[in-house]
């Protein structure tokens, strides 16, 4: 019986749960199923760094032979790829390699063109960062996604769920379901489901009305509504909404609301090129000034000293970036 050959890639630093997921699922389904032969690879696309956590495998050496699946696995975007590895990958799709990324391992593979006009599924806090830089990628917030020969999972315990998926497809989902329910999974998710979690249970709270004028919040980030127009909404009074949100959240709704503005703004902040107007805009501000000071405010910094300060520490720099001044 010949095994069926299947690769890591990762880059330093990724996360030691994520990789013993993947691991653990393909190790149990040839414990439980004599028919399936797996022959697992573990590469290190960068040496770490000194003190970090030490990786499996061995480094790479100059070349990716007949692998049948390549998962490239990464907890941040990491920085371009030397030539020599982008040819060895691209080398390795023209022999009919199937190929994924895991977590930020969609990265490499897009820099490379290798996902353009493919679904991919993005973590969500990268999702505008990865989707401005890559517009030629289908870019989706499902758990995993596998578009023909591309796959790729959002990380975390999704990754799991990518490889029930792949031991179903290979082999059946009754070998998919001997493992899940070796590894105590409660139910084996499509990977169609989205990654954000149920807003109730973010909130900690089922109360409709507070999941009701928070939908709305969301919802209404460039525009914001009045506390007025929110109660007025969800069907209760002013002072009710007020009350509702400082049993359940401890503020008031006007500061939920900014919070929540600020965040998105921090977030279209680290994650693409807009300027510091233009987010502060979409998120709501009528000007600059007004936007910088709540940012300071809440966040210590103001929007620009906050942006610098996380490109000098990121190795994957927004290089389409415009100058600011002022």
């Amino acid at each position: 019986m010949t095994a069926h050959r299947i690769g890591f890639l990762l880059w330093p630093n990724c996360k030691p749960l994520t990789l013993a997921l993947a691991e653990e699922a393909l190790h149990v389904a040839q414990r439980v199923h004599p028919d399936v032969a797996y022959e697992l690879s573990f590469i290190q696309a960068e040496p770490p760094a000194d003190g970090a956590w030490r990786l499996p495998g061995e480094a790479w050496l100059g070349k990716l032979d007949g692998l049948h699946k390549l998962f490239l696995l990464a907890d941040e975007p990491p920085a371009p790829m030397p030539l020599a590895l982008s040819s060895a990958l691209k080398h390795l799709v023209r022999a009919g390699c199937v190929i994924g990324g895991i977590s930020a391992g969609v990265y490499p593979l897009a820099q490379l063109g290798l996902l353009d006009g493919y679904r991919a599924a993005v973590h969500w806090r990268w999702q505008d960062d990865f989707s401005e830089r890559f517009p030629k990628v289908i870019a989706t917030s499902h758990l995993f996604d596998w578009d023909r020969d591309r796959l790729s999972a959002c990380g975390g315990l999704a990754v799991l769920d990518l490889l029930l998926a792949l031991l179903a497809r290979d082999h059946g989902a009754e070998l998919a379901g001997a493992v899940s329910e070796e590894l105590v999974v409660e139910r084996i998710r499509e990977g169609s489901e989205r990654q954000r979690i149920p807003l109730q249970n973010r909130l900690g709270s089922s109360h409709p009305k507070l999941t009701q004028a928070v939908l709305l919040m969301e919802a209404n980030i460039e525009e914001p509504l009045t506390t007025d127009e929110i109660a007025q909404h969800v069907c209760v009074s002013r002072r009710q909404l007020e009350r509702i949100f400082k049993q359940y959240l401890n503020r008031v709704p006007s500061q939920y609301y900014l919070e929540l503005r600020l965040n998105k703004a921090r977030q279209l902040l680290m994650q693409t090129s807009k300027s510091i107007i233009q987010i502060g805009l979409s998120c709501g501000f009528s000007s600059g000034p007004h936007f910088s000071s709540a940012y300071r405010n809440f966040f210590g910094a103001t929007p620009r000293e906050d942006r610098n300060q996380r490109r000098s520490n990121s190795p994957f720099e927004l290089t389409s970036a415009p100058v600011e001044r002022g």
